[in-house]
Order: C-alpha cells, then structure tokens, then sequence
C-alpha cells in the first residue's frame, strides 16, 4: 500500500494501537508526555465527579452528574461526564476534568482505529485492557495531582451480558459485580445502590436506581450536583444493550428525575428497602 501524500511510517501494517502509533510518530501529542512543573496541580484545574453504573438482565446503564469543581468553587454545572466509547461501550470520567475528556476522545481514536485496521472491533476486556494503559501513561500526571479515574461499563456480545470495569490511578483494572461507582461521591453512591439494586431490574428502573444513587451522592457530597430544577439540568443517563448504546433524551431523564425529587419530599433521605425478601441474588 502507498500514498504519495504519506510519510511510509504512516502506513505501517498491523499497527492496530492508535496510541503506540502516536507514542512513535508525535509522542507530544499524548496528554501524558506533556511536561508539567513540579508541584501539585490538582487544585487549579476543574475535576468531574460522580460516576455510577449498574446492570440488568440484557444490558448496563451508566449515569453521571454534571458538576464540576475547583477547590471549593462550582466551575461548571452542566459538564457531560459519561461518553460512549463505541456502540457497546461507555466510559465515565472522574478526575482531572480537562485531561479525562483528552483520554475519552484517545479511547474513542483506539477503538475505531483497531476496528479499521483488524476489520474487527475489540472484546470487552480487550477495550478494558486497552484504557487501562492509557491510565497507566498518565502516573506521571496523577503524581502532581492531575489524576483520572474512569468507570467502564458496555455489553459484551460474547457473553451476552452487561459488564462493568473500575480502574486505578495506576491503570489496575478490576471488573464489577452487579454495580459501582466511581468519585468523589461514590462512597454514598455505592451505599445506596446497595440498598436498591435487583438482580431483575428493567433498564428504566435501573436509570431510576442510578439517579437515585446519585441524588444520595449529592446529598452529602459537596463536589457532586444533583439534579437542578431551576436550570433544569439533569444527570447524563447511557443505556447499553445488544442493540447498541444510546444516551436516554433529557425529557426521559427529567421525567426520572422530578419522580426522585417528589419522592424526598416525603422521605429526604429516599426510598426505603425492605428488611426481608427473596433468599436469592443480591436480595439475600
């Protein structure tokens, strides 16, 4: 294959990474080898949080707020946090919010790059597999304090499943059972997704339980923004089955979320669950 309008190294055969080609042809324009003065960066930059994500029978939801902070200041409040990486994948950021949107859209480049390449699209673990090295190539940025932490979730054709991913600033990966949650907020996201997740939820009670888990994350966590009646603002909601992923409209979301907030009018602290049930799943 040649192309007089390309360098020959651009027309490598079986380079299937998008990164390792820019890691080799332009390493500047990976977020990670950017230099950065010694220090610690992590107030002067806007950070994302909270991420949420749980399955149901034939699919995945992930849910994320809109706010962003720096230090004790709002910085934005209707950023979109969870992106789809390809047609059976999401990924949501938590972290450095500038650096965490350049991973998504690199994430995004990888996959559609492998596809191209390989006439194939990756295995689930093969797309977890592939942003935990991008996480792993910013360690040097999470040291000053410009760390990301994402949450991966997508359907896995193979196994016929909905599967969830969490990572560490050191690009660890660990898959999730049933639900998780990444953030700022995601020790009192993940208490109540304890206490509603089913095993046999239906996607729009699943976006119900991750709305909930985030109003709760919300509600003690500062950095976390529930939703905003006013402004009318309201959590970015992905739904991934073996149809594909799609972003529920706002008026879906909306109508969630004035359902949630109705609700802690007469109960602040949301719905109970019961104290006994089915003996099976995660009920028991």
């Amino acid at each position: 294959m040649t192309d007089p309008r390309l360098p020959a190294a651009y027309l490598q055969p079986g380079v299937s990474s998008f990164a390792d080609f820019l890691a080799d042809q332009a390493p500047d324009l990976l977020p990670a080898r950017r230099a950065v003065p010694q220090g610690n960066a992590g107030d002067l930059a806007p950070h994302g949080t909270t991420i949420v994500a749980a399955t149901f029978p034939g699919g995945v939801v992930m849910a994320g707020d809109r706010r962003a902070t720096m230090g004790n200041i709002i910085a934005q409040r209707d950023i979109e946090k969870v992106f789809p990486a390809d047609e059976f994948s999401a990924v949501g950021i938590a972290g450095t919010a500038g650096l965490a949107v350049e991973m998504v859209r690199l994430f995004q480049t990888e996959l559609e790059h492998y596809e191209k390449i390989e006439g194939t699209t990756l295995s689930m673990d093969g797309k977890a597999n592939r942003l935990a090295a991008l996480i792993r190539g910013n360690l040097g940025m999470a040291m000053q304090g410009l760390a990301v932490v994402p949450l991966f979730a997508g359907y896995d054709l193979a196994a016929g499943q909905g599967r969830i991913f969490s990572y560490d600033v050191t690009g660890g990966r660990y898959e999730e059972t049933a639900f998780h949650s990444v953030g700022s907020g995601s020790l009192f996201a993940r208490g109540a997704l304890k206490k509603l997740y089913r095993d046999d939820l239906s996607p729009e009670d699943c976006a119900t339980v991750v709305v909930q888990a985030l109003y709760d994350a919300a509600d003690d966590d500062s950095a976390t923004g529930g939703p905003d009646l006013a402004r009318r603002i309201f959590p970015v909601v992905q739904v991934i089955t073996a149809d594909g992923g799609r972003r529920m409209s706002d008026a879906e979301v909306a109508d969630i979320a004035d359902r949630v907030v109705a609700g802690r009018m007469v109960r602040p602290d949301g719905p109970a669950a019961p104290l006994t049930g089915p003996t099976t799943g995660r009920d028991a």
